[in-house]
C-alpha cells in the first residue's frame, strides 16, 4: 500500500474518532449546561444540544475531508508521522476551537437569561417588606 494513502486512512480513522469523542463529551455534559440556559426547559434544551452535535459534526468533519489531501508523497516511515502530526494536531485546535464558540455563545445567552430573571422580585412588595434602605415604612404614613 502507498504510504500516502496509508496515511490518509490513518489520518481519517483519528479525526473522525476524535470528533465522535468529542461530540457525545459536549453532548452529554453540555446537558445540564443548556437544562438551564433554557431556564429548565428539558425539551427544549434536549433539541438545542441535538442540533448543536449535527452542526458541530458537519462543521468538523466538512473540515476533515477539506483537510485531507496532503500536498506532496510520502516516502518514509517518517514521514507519515510528521504528516499525521501536523494535520491531527490542526484538527485537534479546530474541535477546540469549535468548543470553545459553543461555550462562549451558550455563556452568553445564560447571562442575558440570568439578567432577565434578576430584574424581578422573588416576593412581590406588600409595603412591609424591608428593603435595602432602610426598614419599612408604617401603613398610611
Amino acid at each position: 500500500m502507498d504510504r500516502t494513502v496509508l496515511a490518509y486512512v490513518v489520518y481519517l480513522v483519528i479525526s473522525i474518532c476524535l470528533t465522535v469523542w468529542v461530540a457525545r463529551t459536549l453532548s452529554t455534559n453540555g446537558r445540564i449546561f443548556l437544562a438551564d440556559v433554557m431556564h429548565g426547559d428539558e425539551r427544549l434544551a434536549d433539541a438545542v444540544n441535538h442540533l448543536l452535535v449535527v452542526g458541530f459534526y458537519l462543521v468538523n468533519l466538512g473540515f476533515v475531508a477539506l483537510y485531507l489531501k496532503s500536498g506532496h508523497r510520502i516516502d518514509s516511515a517518517a514521514g507519515i508521522f510528521e504528516e499525521l502530526s501536523v494535520k491531527i494536531g490542526v484538527v485537534l485546535l479546530v474541535l477546540g476551537v469549535m468548543h470553545l464558540g459553543n461555550v462562549y455563545v451558550l455563556n452568553r445567552i445564560r447571562r442575558r437569561g440570568m439578567l432577565d430573571r434578576e430584574q424581578y422580585p422573588p416576593v412581590g412588595p406588600d409595603g412591609t417588606t424591608a428593603t435595602a434602605w432602610g426598614a419599612p415604612k408604617p401603613a398610611g404614613a
